[in-house]
């Protein structure tokens, strides 16, 4: 046996400072901080900051709250993240979906009479924060896996739907409102003739510009012979140009004494210190969206990271990023800012600028307080529709419709998950619809595992593999069957499992041995052991042994902890070729001995597909 001591002494040694270390990254990477890294977080921080500027703004404005608020949640949560968090170029703040789930919760809390829409907001953001760090502590990041792939695409993409649709009225100069598609359609529809003109032609074109300067700026810059990096970097500085200019017209025109709304005066100054409040309604009305909140943030968060991270082949600590999230969300609950997560925009921008640590993120929180202290003046005059304009064009690269198809090509099951949450998010909302994914997908999984997919199976000649007797030319015994379960055994399978093997050994008189394989079994619960023990017993009154074969050693451990080994009339196999050598030793040598035919029958029997 290895000696792993060698290994173990120094984690040991390490104490108390390297699970410090472990809970407070910046520990770590601070002690090999260089100048050469300075340099590049330096240069990483100044094209941030200047994108953040009114990406900030325009996420607290799709929030319905304050202005302001959108840099507030913009500078402690750096910090914080910066302190906490694993990866070196994760940029934290406002996104859009959580912008919008914000603004859902933020607006019944407020409906309801229990806070003003930025107390609510902060209390939000708090409440998600300590959800997050304890999930963190108690290292539960794998509970955020309850969020499918399809169920968390189609979500973005019904998002990005709802998002650009409620941001019309500020590119029309209008004043609907509504959380589902159907409700912002119906109040656009209504005030359709109040369009305000001058409003539309800002809104429109700074939408066609921010689009242009997307998709087709950069390979212009390209093929005018700018360097690759710089011409990114240029295209992505697209929305720092249009509030630029669109502030220059409205105060050279005049165009706010038109009829065209303006951001108007932000507050100078730190951002407040905004305790929770003691308020026992308001924190039950905001445990739901919280917890909703959460689990969205984590894993757009941790997937940026994880890709972020894979370029450099590095890693991140998924509960680790719990932490460092939650910590960054309690930081901006207590500065007058509202949830926040990992945005894959100004992460990219951060990772392509060449950020080397997370102490790019502490020098962004630096510049934009700058700005939070001095620069909030020169923003008066920047309208609502550029700042809509930008929300637009940033949600619209998340809508993914063809995704649905792809899924459906798939997994039909997957792909009514993913139908579901579009569906129900376009119609009732962002919380209903994520809540009737979730649970579809849920429903879909215990529908789909309560009939598993089992084979009957028997040896390929001139090997000890066994496969589907209807997918492959195999050799099987008359007196012998031989079931592999595909599955865990679990509550809801364990009759099913009960009702196959009685069946198959009705039909087949001549059987004196049955074997469940079980390489694909993970665990078994109280029902299945107890099915297991139904079966047991029922095969030995029909004169039939009950043998296991290739049981996992985590499952055998539960089983030894039960009488089920002490009454099994059969044995307990390590391997399936080594239950035939016993059971029917001459078949399988011989059939070992035989020339091998390894061909997948694909077409073989009429129960090839459900088999």
């Amino acid at each position: 046996m290895p000696d792993i001591s060698s290994r173990i002494a120094p984690q040991n040694a390490a104490g108390i400072g390297g699970r410090l270390e472990s809970f407070l990254p910046i520990l770590n990477w601070g002690r090999r901080y260089t100048g050469g890294a300075f340099a590049d977080d330096l240069l990483a921080t100044t094209i941030v900051t200047i994108m953040l500027i009114p990406q900030s703004l325009a996420y607290a404005l799709l929030a319905g709250l304050p202005p302001e608020t959108g840099l507030y949640a913009s500078i402690a949560p750096l910090i914080a993240y910066a302190l906490f968090g694993t990866s070196r170029m994760l940029a934290v703040g406002p996104v859009a979906i959580i912008s919008l789930m914000t603004a859902s919760a933020v607006g019944r809390i407020s409906a309801a009479g229990l806070a003003d829409p930025a107390t609510a907001a902060f209390m939000l953001a708090f409440l998600s924060g300590a959800m997050l760090f304890l999930l963190g502590l108690f290292r539960l990041g794998a509970l955020a896996n309850l969020l499918s792939q399809p169920v968390n695409s189609g979500f973005a993409t019904a998002s990005g739907v709802i998002i650009a649709a409620s941001q019309i009225k500020n590119i029309l100069g209008l004043r609907s409102s509504g959380d589902s598609l159907v409700d912002i359609i119906v109040s656009l529809g209504r005030q359709i003739a109040e369009i305000n003109s001058l409003t539309a032609v800002i809104g429109l074109s700074a939408t066609i510009f921010l689009w242009w300067a997307r998709s087709a700026l950069r390979p212009l810059l390209e093929k005018l012979g700018a360097p690759a990096k710089i011409a990114r970097t240029i295209a992505k500085a697209g929305p720092v140009a249009a509030v630029a200019l669109s502030i220059l017209a409205v105060s050279a025109f005049s165009l706010q004494d038109k009829g065209v709304a303006v951001v108007g005066a932000i507050p100078q100054g730190l951002p407040p210190f905004t305790p929770p409040l003691l308020n026992a309604k308001l924190w039950a009305a905001l445990a739901g969206p919280a917890a909703l909140i959460s689990i969205i943030s984590f894993i757009s968060s941790v997937s940026v990271a994880q890709a972020l991270a894979a370029k450099h082949r590095e890693r991140i600590d998924p509960d680790q990023e719990l932490i460092g999230l939650g910590a960054a969300n309690i930081a901006s609950g207590l500065t007058g800012g509202f949830p926040v997560t990992g945005g894959f925009a100004r992460s990219v921008i951060n990772f392509d600028a060449g950020a080397a640590t997370p102490a790019a993120g502490l020098f962004t929180a630096i510049g934009l307080l700058f700005a939070a202290l001095y620069l909030t003046p020169l923003l008066h005059d920047l309208p609502n529709a550029v700042l809509a304009a930008t929300i637009i064009v940033a949600v619209l690269s998340v809508v993914d419709v063809k995704a649905f198809f792809r899924t459906w090509r798939y997994s039909k099951s997957d792909a009514a998950a993913m139908a579901a949450t579009i569906i129900g998010t376009l119609v009732f909302g962002v919380e209903m619809g994520l809540l009737a994914g979730v649970a579809l997908s849920l429903a879909l999984h215990i529908r789909r595992t309560s009939a598993p997919h089992y084979a009957i199976v028997g040896q390929v000649p001139g090997t000890e593999h066994f496969r589907n007797i209807y997918r492959h030319k195999v050799v099987t015994s008359p007196e012998i069957i031989t079931l592999r379960l595909d599955e865990s055994l679990y509550f809801a399978n364990a009759r099913y499992l009960e009702d196959r093997i009685y069946a198959l050994v009705a039909a087949n008189p001549a059987v004196k041995q049955f074997i469940l394989m079980c390489p694909a079994v993970n665990a078994i619960d109280a029902s299945g052991l107890e099915s297991l023990e139904a079966i047991n017993a029922r095969l030995k009154d029909a004169g039939v042994t009950f043998h296991l074969s290739e049981v996992k050693g985590p499952v055998m451990d539960r089983l030894k902890r039960s009488q089920f080994l002490e009454h099994l009339t059969g044995r307990i196999f390590m391997t399936q070729f080594g239950a035939l050598s016993l059971l029917d030793p001459e078949r399988a040598k011989a059939t070992l001995a035989a020339a091998p035919d390894l061909q997948f029958a694909i077409n073989r029997g009429e129960a090839a597909d459900a088999e």
